[in-house]
């Protein structure tokens, strides 16, 4: 995900995530009774769930709306969603991924559609980008959680199988299966992670230029608008003197 924390904390900044509070709270909702309805409904047992709990936590979900997310996947007239990865290229040749959950699959793939194409892209076929990610475990912590040293030797221990860190906090990754035993290894030595989930982690990064930015932000937003997607990952990489113009 090269890029795309730094591209959040500039948008958090300049306020847009209170004017999406709304929404980003619509999609958390969905990811919580999608996972409870998937597994049992005790974020201790299941594993989807309890990152998708710790999720909402980190965006100020209320607890009521965490609760009733959670038993509305209990009741009969619960909608029936399903997990649809759309793959595309962005402006300068960038790989995008975009997972929704969707209860409508055409229109889904139509709007996907029409936001790369009015956004310098195109969409591919499934699996046009994706070799060139690797699937894995992704735990973030705040800069605060400690020294770059002192999370390593944590995620190390917690048996993790790469730590990035820089001024916006601490990327952990892990195997798949691994994150959620790294998960609460880590909990018990840096406290409570912002976030714990399966992402996907590009092999190579494409540098992007001021003359591209723009335009790609604006794709990535606007994918991050769309009420089915619930992320987007993309392996570019944003120089600091761009970034710097940007902010």
């Amino acid at each position: 995900m090269a890029g795309h924390s730094k591209f959040k904390n500039i948008m958090h900044r300049k306020g847009a995530q209170d004017k999406k509070r709304s929404a980003l709270f619509s999609k958390l909702s969905r990811e919580i009774t999608v996972a409870a309805k998937m597994g049992l409904p005790d974020p201790e047992s299941n594993p989807r769930l309890r990152a998708a709990v710790i999720a909402a936590r980190t965006e100020g979900m209320p607890k009521d709306n965490i609760a009733r997310a959670i038993q509305k996947s209990q009741g009969g007239d619960a909608e029936n969603y399903e997990e649809v990865r759309y793959e595309g290229f962005g402006p300068g040749g960038v790989s995008i991924i975009v997972e929704t959950l969707t209860d409508n699959r055409t229109r889904t793939a139509a709007n996907v559609r029409a936001i790369f194409a009015k956004n310098g892209g195109n969409m591919g076929a499934s699996g046009s980008v994706s070799h060139g990610f690797d699937r894995v475990g992704i735990i973030a912590y705040p800069a605060a959680a400690g020294s770059a040293d002192a999370v390593f030797e944590a995620a190390l221990e917690a048996g993790a199988d790469d730590v990035v860190s820089d001024a916006d906090g601490h990327s952990i990754y892990t195997a798949p299966e691994a994150l959620h035993e790294a998960a609460r290894a880590l909990e018990a030595k840096l406290g409570a992670a912002e976030s714990a989930k399966l992402g996907w982690r590009a092999r190579d990064s494409v540098a992007v230029g001021d003359d591209t930015a723009p335009t790609l932000f604006k794709l990535l937003d606007s994918l991050d608008d769309d009420d089915d997607v619930q992320s987007v990952t993309g392996n570019y990489d944003i120089p600091d003197e761009v970034m710097a113009k940007l902010a």
